[in-house]
């Protein structure tokens, strides 16, 4: 499989949800609480339309979100019954930081040179807590490697929003083409 090459999404600032002196944040710095961001928070529809949110371990890779979850667990089967989510991250702060939410379908992951990606970049970003006995999510890369245990959803936004916080606020709005590669 070949690594995608995202391009940037259209970007545009709104302007009836920021300070008058606010900017645009730039696509770089909302890929960056993306690709540092230790917890992200999903959001799926169960059958009967009610949300499902759920915080979870995830990386960001080639333009899209990963994060594994069991077989059976709430979100697994709210995706397969609706793909439409949501992947949420950022500062618990009122007044500083970044929230980034992406908005998109989670397709399940079955091609093993990605997964192999995917494991290693859980390697890269979490370290220990997924290669040590003691950590918390310990042999998750080799179950992700060999395609056992966990399923391996990818997020590719369709749209996403930055909420830039404290002085000044200011609501960024991403929008990527249909092929999730970006909007420009």
């Amino acid at each position: 499989m070949t690594e995608k090459t995202p391009r940037e999404p259209e970007t545009a600032l709104h302007p009836d949800f920021s300070d008058r002196d606010a900017t645009a944040t730039p696509w770089p710095d909302a890929r960056r609480q993306l690709e540092t961001a230790g917890v992200f928070w999903l959001t799926s529809v169960r059958p009967e339309g009610r949300p499902h949110v759920t915080p979870l371990i995830g990386v960001w890779l080639d333009g899209a979100v990963y994060f594994t979850t069991g077989a059976e667990e709430r979100k697994a089967r709210n995706l397969a019954a609706n793909p439409h989510c949501t992947v949420v991250t950022g500062a618990n702060a009122l007044n500083e930081g970044l929230d980034v939410v992406v908005e998109g379908d989670a397709a399940q992951v079955r091609d093993r040179a990605l997964l192999g990606r995917v494991a290693d970049a859980f390697i890269d970003k979490y370290g220990r807590t997924v290669t040590s006995p003691e950590g918390t999510f310990h042999g998750l890369p080799e179950a992700v490697r060999k395609g056992e245990g966990p399923l391996v959803f990818e997020v590719v936004p369709r749209v996403a929003f930055a909420f830039a916080k404290g002085k000044p606020f200011g609501q960024t709005r991403y929008r990527f083409a249909a092929d999730g590669t970006g909007g420009a």
